[in-house]
């Protein structure tokens, strides 16, 4: 897995057939978990089941996204010369694919029509692998080559995939008014993946609506809410900053609570080198490839406590929001939340030399621990 040149460095191609296919089936397994972890959390009353359903969508899309890469690169290392060559992960960071591989897939999800208009067909293909090896007694690379093209472009046919980005859209909660002034409840959610850091990242609003129209059939409002959000989906922003600007820019929506939720890193002994505790204690498990991991979950949370009115034009008010910030050693400022919440899933044999090394970092840190049979136990 030769590294690529200086300016990204901790950028690194997979080369291998075989290395490459481990890779995406650890994160099959890895992104099967995740719905689980998420139940869990709803179970335990962390998240809403309003919540565990969007955020379990974003999962799947997820997933639909490392099995159509996982296809692309099928045969990488087999065939020189041709595209799409090899995977480049983040293994010094996130141990996830770079930002770049999922901008490139949303290139060509916007061509794969015409890509699969000009390809074979599965069933010709298969007839014509048949035909090589029982005819001339010869690997077809080539063919299953253009079989794992075909099926990368199949899957971007498909859609729901993860993509760089992913646009707010609303799921309704109910109305606390009706009448001339109704107030209706949204959780409003939208993901990035992030650019600077490699990451899945999923944004959670849940907001009151006090203008006329109701938001999702707002013409004029719900483009601009939709425009503003995703432009402030910047991993380096803090949560206070996003809340307040969109409660500024807009009168008539007033943000209560708003999450975000990064998924990642993940941390393997084969494939990825962090530093830290995890590193210590992956290589210590010495577990077998498809327990080889654990993946870092953090939630941060900001909360508005409680609404001031503020003078609008010559007679008239609005409502502004006062978030709630942590009160802990004046942390609250530094992060710009109201709380945050670090979690790491990771299965049985890495959480046992986990549990016996105790590092210190790791004492307040959620465990979601994957048994063999498949089932999520909690830890504190």
């Amino acid at each position: 897995m030769p590294e690529t040149d200086a300016l990204t460095h901790d950028h690194t191609d997979l080369e291998d057939t075989s290395v490459t296919r481990r890779y995406f089936s650890k994160w099959q397994s890895i992104t099967t978990h995740l719905g689980r972890v998420a139940a869990q959390m709803e179970a335990e009353g962390s998240l809403s089941r309003d919540e565990v359903s969007v955020i379990a969508r974003y999962i799947v899309n997820l997933s639909f996204t490392f099995r159509a890469l996982a296809n692309k690169y099928h045969m990488s290392g087999r065939v020189q010369g041709m595209a799409p060559g090899k995977l480049t992960f983040d293994r010094e960071e996130s141990g996830f694919p770079i930002h770049a591989e999922l901008l490139q897939m949303s290139a060509d999800a916007a061509q794969a029509m015409k890509h699969l208009k000009n390809m074979p067909s599965t069933a010709k293909l298969k007839d014509e692998m048949i035909e090589e090896i029982v005819g001339r007694q010869t690997i077809p690379t080539k063919l299953q080559f253009a079989m794992s093209q075909r099926l990368y472009y199949e899957e971007l046919a498909k859609g729901d995939l993860f993509w760089p980005q992913m646009d707010p859209d609303s799921l309704w909660m109910g109305n606390l008014s009706d009448g001339r002034e109704p107030r209706r409840r949204y959780l409003l959610h939208w993901a990035v993946y992030d650019s600077g850091q490699n990451l899945p990242t999923i944004y959670l609003m849940e907001c009151e609506d006090t203008g006329r129209t109701a938001l999702p059939k707002d013409e004029t409002r719900w483009p601009q809410a939709q425009q503003h959000l995703m432009a402030q989906s910047v991993g380096g922003l803090k949560l206070v900053t996003i809340a307040s600007g969109f409660d500024r820019d807009f009168d008539d929506l007033h943000p209560k609570r708003l999450r975000r939720i990064h998924i990642g890193p993940m941390y393997s002994h084969a494939y990825t080198r962090q530093t830290g505790p995890l590193r210590q204690v992956l290589e210590e498990a010495r577990a077998p490839e498809g327990e080889d991991w654990a993946l870092a979950w953090t939630v941060e949370e900001l909360e508005s406590e409680r609404v001031e009115r503020e003078k609008s034009g010559w007679f008239g008010s609005v409502e502004r929001q006062i978030f709630a910030l942590d009160p802990f050693s004046g942390r609250g400022a530094d992060t710009g939340a109201t709380r945050m919440t670090r979690a790491v899933i990771l299965p049985q044999r890495p959480f046992q030399v986990l549990a016996e090394k105790n590092p210190p970092g790791f004492r307040d840190v959620r465990k979601f621990v994957v048994s063999p049979g498949g089932q999520v136990l909690s830890y504190s």
